[in-house]
């Protein structure tokens, strides 16, 4: 369903191999994380990704554009739309959107990805370009990926026309049920493969009840 990813605890950037580059990102989450954007100095960044500041300022020019720059990396690797198939059953729909469903949680509860939107929060009024990129990488690219999904399901007459986006948005609720808002405050952790499993069948099950086939009665 998509091609094979970097861990997401690894540096890398969506811009290029340049190890300098790779390094200096890598070293920037790990300090902006631990210590936020205002406790974290050029210097200690350089230092941990050791590269010399006037490598840093060459690569980024300010301290902002390391963490924007930092956070668009992370946003590119998790690769949320990917081109489901246009499924041919109603068995088959559901099965794809369980597999999509569980890739979805395990990517976006990964510590290092909770973290990243901790980060963008905290600095959404010194970055707004930060929110904007995930907001296009991340929710935005989840529910394009779904609104195509069923709007392909529509045409092949395995679910009622219209309303695609709305219903992307309706599956998307039905399978996180408050679980990220509980990890961004620390109530929660990345939930286990059978807690997955138990999200993404109940999600499923419970849309596709809420979307029968035209003509099927309820």
């Amino acid at each position: 369903m998509s091609r094979t990813q970097p861990p997401l605890d690894t540096p890398g950037s969506p811009e290029g191999d340049d190890p300098v580059r790779q390094r200096i990102l890598g070293a920037a989450f790990k300090t902006f994380t631990a210590k936020g954007y205002a406790g974290s100095s050029t210097l200690e960044i350089a230092t941990r990704a050791k590269v010399s500041k006037r490598d840093l300022y060459a690569n980024f020019g300010t301290k902002e554009a390391v963490l924007v720059a930092c956070i668009k990396s992370r946003t590119a690797r998790m690769q949320l739309r990917p081109e489901l198939p246009i499924p041919r059953s109603r068995r088959e729909l559901h099965s794809i959107l369980n597999v999509y469903a569980a890739t979805l949680l395990r990517q976006v509860s990964h510590p290092n990805v909770v973290a990243m939107f901790r980060l963008a929060i905290a600095e959404a009024k010194r970055s707004p370009e930060i929110v904007q990129a995930l907001e296009t990488s991340g929710r935005d690219a989840t529910r394009r990926t779904l609104t195509d999904l069923f709007e392909g399901v529509q045409a092949a007459g395995l679910m009622a026309a219209g309303g695609a986006s709305d219903k992307a948005t309706q599956y998307l609720a039905l399978l996180w049920e408050g679980l990220m808002v509980s990890m961004l405050l620390g109530l929660a952790t990345a939930p286990t493969p059978e807690e997955i499993e138990r999200r993404t069948t109940k999600a499923t099950t419970a849309f596709l009840q809420l979307h029968p086939e035209p003509n099927t009665p309820r």
